[in-house]
């Protein structure tokens, strides 16, 4: 395997009131940059980044020696999308002398660094070569024999317990990978999670039905911008559109038609720990309206945001009762919220391994 190693500093730390210096911090961890092969899938590498969990000592064992968190990227954005997020999650945590475990990000099959999967047509553009199912199958054996191979001989799993941090139709994968492999998946931070059971058309009123009625747009919009938003939806956000990657989601919706089911079965039997974040409503809506979907700001107030944060509050019911945590707002972040807001994202991985770690469940009180 080719590998880049890559060393990070901590900043010098010149408060001269601290008893320990910089010396005294441990070091951060050295980056794998690599590629593998799966079994089963010859010809074709699967490129990623893969950063050693903080080491274990006889008096303070890392409880999450066991553990492997996995970035899971949406279709746009690739795994390096996610690098500063996590050095600034490994910045928390080593500053504030804390275990971490293993982190691992990775193209898959079509993105990024990676080959094209080597089971999809052969012509190169977009394509519906594989689904969801088949990146999850792969995602399986991805995460399998990347355990192996950095396996603590001292402290051996067969598998370790997984915690996905994922962005957009990530979520779905993950969500599909603890259905199809229960028992095997500890935490869940979902960053905005694709809405897996729409065509992104549907949502909005068609201005061109016998039984539209105008009077129901929300004032100072027009019929045609409620007709070209939903052209522009169905161009580049309907199942029908092929990808880049060849991932295809035409069976999404039938994957997983309902927001709130069904109910996940983690680690040890139990739901996984959850946080569900939805994007900043204003920063979404001024995106879509400044880039290339050119949709009116008050339109995706009024159909999408509602339509996003009723779903997101479905996902918290996918766990157990106590477990999940949201729906959060990402504040100044639109879909990619790892680019927008990797401070966030890092806070968040921080809070999710602390919940982990000391199996703390929410308890809400309502007001009356």
């Amino acid at each position: 395997m080719n590998q880049e190693h890559r060393n990070h500093h901590l900043p010098h730390d010149h408060n001269p009131s601290h008893q320990s210096s910089e010396e005294d911090l441990p070091p951060y961890p050295d980056p794998e940059i690599s590629s593998c092969i799966l079994d089963g899938k010859p010809g074709a590498r699967i490129a990623y980044t893969y950063y050693p969990a903080s080491p274990s000592k006889p008096h303070r064992p890392n409880p999450f020696s066991k553990s492997l968190v996995v970035f899971l990227n949406g279709m746009v954005q690739p795994r390096a999308a996610w690098e500063p997020a996590l050095q600034k999650f490994l910045e928390k945590r080593i500053t504030n002398r804390l275990p971490y475990p293993a982190l691992l990000t990775y193209d898959r099959y079509g993105q990024g660094d990676s080959d094209r999967d080597p089971d999809d047509p052969t012509e190169d553009g977009p394509s519906h070569g594989h689904d969801a199912m088949s990146v999850v199958r792969s995602l399986r054996q991805f995460t399998l024999q990347i355990w192996k191979e950095h396996l603590d001989i001292s402290n051996p799993t067969e598998f370790p317990s997984l915690i996905f941090v994922c962005n957009s139709i990530g979520c779905a994968l993950a969500r599909l990978f603890a259905q199809t492999y229960p028992g095997t998946v500890l935490g869940l931070l979902f960053l905005d999670s694709v809405i897996a059971n729409t065509d992104f058309v549907s949502i909005w009123p068609d201005p061109d039905a016998p039984s539209f009625d105008p009077n129901v747009l929300p004032p100072g919009t027009r019929a045609s911008d409620v007709r070209a938003a939903r052209g522009n939806m169905a161009n580049m956000f309907h199942p029908d559109v092929p990808s880049r990657e060849g991932l295809s989601r035409r069976n999404l919706a039938t994957l997983l038609p309902h927001a709130d089911s069904p109910r996940l079965e983690g680690y040890h039997g139990e739901g996984p720990y959850m946080t569900v974040v939805g994007h900043d409503w204003e920063t979404f809506a001024d995106q879509a309206e400044q880039g290339v979907m050119k949709v009116p700001k008050l339109l995706t107030m009024t159909y999408v945001n509602p339509l996003w944060q009723k779903y997101n509050e479905g996902l918290t019911r996918i766990t157990d009762g106590g477990k999940a945590i949201g729906p959060l707002v990402a504040v100044g972040s639109g879909h990619f919220v790892q680019v927008d807001a990797p401070g966030f994202v890092a806070d968040e991985m921080v809070s999710l391994l602390d919940r982990v770690v000391n199996q703390v469940k929410q308890i809400y009180v309502k007001e009356y």
